[in-house]
């Protein structure tokens, strides 16, 4: 009896084995049958970015459908290489699924796509571009045809990585409006972590928070320590404290959570500027000129510049459209204390100024 079942069982695993066979024999193949070609736009188009248009459409490609010998869902890949190129180190501009074969490319995509690909900003480069097509990333199909455009890149963003502090409260030049002119804590050159402002404080309380317009992040403090508030669902932390009209220094420490708050005595009998202004290679009017900045109606002491196009260069601030006095900087974005020239990459800056102490923040990409 058992050697019966031994048959059964035998002749049954032959039995599925010749099925799935037949079964592989019968599936169908898939062959490749026409690639795609680029339709529009057409070839020979410049396209000279605009920054403040980063976000817009600035083309939009369209291509005839892939062949398959079978009905697929067809992917397809929009590249751009230099012109000349093998695609070897093609970027992609866009890609499509289900059968998709028209997409819009934004400014910041192709501009991106032509710094990758070795572009100089604001010098107009020749790229080819071709559409490939695949199935469950097989089967790729390239198109034999091309059309070649002209881009001119913008100037890409510059790499800030770091956080950036208000003041707010009664003692300060905003009072309690969280969105309103509020006074920037000037961050150390040497320490990320450390951030100061030397200047003047009505009797009252003050704060500092992170973001204009949301009151948190932020800190607060008492005895010293900083009193860290994550989010507005959190508890309102203690206000710093200013005993009576005058100058301080306030410094604060983020990672170890500390603070000072000094009187500043120098600073009721400081020299008062009638100007101060940026000058530079860095900036428009060159080592010419200074671009001046506005004097804050609370504290005569800081100034700012709205959002302003620097180039790469160097640039120093002064007083008075005269070279008596004037203060630098050894490093980009903030700073202070010496003479030499503030290095600047090329973008768009809100600079902060504070003559007391020569300290300064620039926040590109605005």
């Amino acid at each position: 009896m058992k050697n019966i079942y031994k048959v059964l069982i035998a002749f049954i695993g032959v039995l599925a084995v010749s099925c799935n066979a037949d079964a592989v024999d019968e599936r169908p193949i898939l062959d490749t049958v026409l690639a795609p070609e680029i339709t529009a736009p057409t070839t020979g188009q410049n396209y000279v970015l605009d920054v403040e248009k980063a976000s817009e459409e600035v083309a939009k490609f369209k291509w005839s459908a892939a062949e398959y010998s079978n009905t697929v869902s067809i992917r397809y890949s929009l590249l751009i290489d230099k012109k000349g190129g093998d695609f070897t180190g093609a970027k992609v501009l866009e890609a499509t699924t289900n059968n998709v074969t028209e997409v819009s490319v934004l400014a910041k995509d192709l501009n991106q796509a032509a710094i990758d690909l070795g572009g100089v900003p604001e010098v107009a480069a020749q790229y080819d571009v071709k559409i490939t097509s695949n199935v469950s990333s097989g089967f790729v199909q390239v198109s034999k045809g091309l059309i070649s455009i002209t881009v001119t890149p913008y100037v890409g963003k510059v790499d800030y990585k770091f956080d950036d502090w208000y003041l707010v409260g009664d003692a300060s030049a905003s009072g309690w409006d969280n969105n309103k002119g509020n006074q920037i804590l000037f961050r150390s050159a040497t320490n990320a972590n450390e951030y100061k402002f030397t200047g003047f404080f009505k009797k009252g309380v003050f704060k500092a928070i992170k973001n204009l317009g949301s009151w948190a992040p932020m800190y607060g403090g008492k005895d010293g320590s900083l009193i860290y508030r994550a989010t507005e669902g959190d508890a309102d932390p203690a206000s710093f404290e200013i005993a009576a009209d005058g100058y301080y220094t306030f410094v604060m420490d983020v990672q170890k959570l500390t603070y000072k708050l000094t009187p500043y005595a120098a600073g009721a009998t400081a020299t008062v500027y009638n100007t101060v202004g940026i000058i530079g290679d860095a900036t428009a009017k060159g080592w010419d000129a200074s671009t001046p900045m506005v004097k804050s109606a609370f504290n005569a002491h800081i100034w700012t510049l709205g959002v302003t196009s620097l180039n790469d260069g160097g640039m120093k601030f002064r007083a008075n459209d005269a070279w008596d006095v004037s203060w630098g900087g050894s490093t980009a974005f903030s700073g202070g204390g010496n003479g030499e020239n503030i290095p600047v990459a090329k973008s768009k800056y809100l600079i902060y100024f504070n003559d007391l102490d020569g300290s300064y923040v620039m926040i590109p990409n605005q």
